[in-house]
């Protein structure tokens, strides 16, 4: 068939029309949430782990009661993000509000949440305070602790995180009750920065979703970074991934364009009550937490939910260890060895031992309480697969404690200690003891020592008192040091 001048020209006509038309016309596609992935902790394991470790948060921090127009506000905003979320990804998502001045906030597996009040006060506007919170729950759809609970390679921080979390046979294992504990906020959080920039990239999918502007996320971090001194604890705890406000617009920019939602007057409105709410420093949330304050509050108040109420009520009627005395716990000259988990100890004969699945705890009755351990000794366990030298893994261990402990220092630098043959390191760490007087905290000694193992692997012994009854001590502990071994 010929084909004529005039189906030439509009052939040529058409196809240059087709051709004119340039490639960002093409409809841009509506952003998915990923596949989290497979992980080697079942979902029924992470969630009864998230139920253990949000009872010891009720224990150590005070919450605010859901009736409270602050927790309200959250819990409505929480549900507007999980709706964005696919029913066969999502999780039991609950949300809390805890009465903390700092800036921070934390998921555990399974899907309890908690937010501070100190960050619906520093947050402008609804989008930042829904960043805050999808960038959480995003730790949470990723499954991100329990990929590390399960890693072949944890980091220190992370073994230290799964220790301290509800892994242990006791509250927050053995290492809680101590002087120095890990506070609940701290639980299995330690993320890495991979974890960070991927929370942030699913959490800007989830605020996209629900008509938040995922920029006013990487706002939020700008406004914390610009805080100065040592930041937030939202930041020591979420490590920055590199720049946030590039990785977010290169992560949205091809995402249709929609009219975002700032803020609210019911924003405005909880900002507005949460500016009076009392509210508490860390340093005042870990000295109660000692005393059992805040696990009686919450009892009090109905913060605490049904399903923490045994553990949490066992916790505010305990006895606590405020007025113990140097004669309630004095050691007698008699020892008892022990032998657990291939170690050897001895003991003063009129102290007890306590067991968790990975320390224990050897101290006098009067000298522990449910939250607090003043006097005695922990011997635990660590691995630090990243670790050059000991002398590294001392450093990575004491600054770990020192940020999960409020007012913690260190006095002098590393030691070197000799322990039936092997070399180790240790350091004096000092803080506030449960002991008080006059109505305020002694202050509290802790001697560390850190012993290697084979095969990459860590022990170490924390020995515990008032300062003021250290250097009485100070003969018992060693002993104990002395007569310590590896079987």
């Amino acid at each position: 068939m010929t084909k004529t001048p005039g189906l030439h020209r509009a052939m040529a006509v058409l196809l240059a029309i087709i051709t004119s038309v340039p490639a960002w016309t093409v409809a841009p596609a509506v952003p998915e949430l990923p596949n989290p992935g497979a992980v080697g902790m079942s979902r029924q394991d992470q969630q009864k782990l998230g139920l253990q470790a949000a009872t010891e948060v009720y224990k150590q921090m005070p919450v605010l009661p859901d009736s409270s127009p602050q927790t309200q506000y959250i819990q409505r905003l929480g549900r507007k993000l999980v709706n964005q979320i696919p029913q066969q990804y999502s999780w039991p998502y609950e949300f809390h509000v805890v009465q903390q001045k700092e800036i921070n906030a934390f998921a555990l597996p399974g899907g309890p949440m908690f937010v501070n009040i100190g960050t619906i006060n520093a947050a402008q506007n609804e989008a930042q305070l829904a960043g805050v919170m999808a960038h959480e729950m995003s730790h949470v759809y990723m499954q991100h602790s329990a990929k590390q609970a399960t890693s072949p390679k944890r980091t220190i921080a992370e073994v230290l995180g799964a220790l301290g979390g509800a892994l242990g046979g006791s509250p927050l294992g053995d290492l809680a009750r101590v002087g120095i504990q890990f506070g609940a906020g701290t639980m299995l959080l330690r993320y890495s920065r991979e974890d960070e920039a991927q929370a942030d990239a699913v959490g800007a999918i989830i605020m996209y979703k629900a008509g938040y502007n995922p920029m006013e996320l990487a706002n939020f971090f700008e406004i914390l970074s610009k805080q100065g001194g040592s930041g937030p604890q939202f930041l020591s705890d979420h490590p920055n991934p590199g720049n946030r406000s590039a990785a977010i617009g290169k992560e949205i920019r091809n995402w249709p364009a929609q009219k975002h939602s700032s803020s609210s007057q019911a924003f405005l409105d909880v900002k507005k009550q949460a500016s009076s709410v009392k509210a508490y420093n860390s340093q005042e949330i870990s000295d109660g937490a000692k005393q059992g304050l805040w696990a009686k509050q919450n009892m009090d108040t109905g913060a605490t939910p049904k399903s923490a109420q045994p553990a949490v009520a066992e916790a505010a009627n305990g006895s606590t260890v405020a007025s113990v005395t140097f004669d309630q716990i004095k050691p007698s000259g008699q020892f008892t060895e022990m032998h657990k988990n291939g170690i050897s100890i001895s003991y003063p004969s009129n102290w007890s031992t306590a067991s968790g699945k990975n320390s224990f705890t050897m101290a006098p009755k009067a000298g522990v309480s449910e939250n607090a351990v003043a006097y005695g000794v922990i011997v635990s366990g660590v691995e630090d697969v990243n670790a050059g030298s000991l002398d590294q893994v001392a450093d990575d261990l004491i600054k770990n404690l020192l940020q999960s402990n409020p007012g913690m220092h260190q006095n002098g630098g590393l030691h070197e200690v000799a322990v039936n043959g092997s070399s180790g390191k240790s350091a004096d760490l000092f803080g506030n003891s449960p002991v008080q007087q006059n109505g305020k905290p002694l202050t509290e000694h802790d001697w560390l020592v850190l012993l290697p193992r084979p095969g990459g692997t860590y022990l170490y012994l924390i020995f515990i008192s008032p300062e003021n009854d250290f250097a009485a001590l100070r003969p018992t502990y060693q002993k104990m040091l002395d007569g310590f071994s590896v079987e």
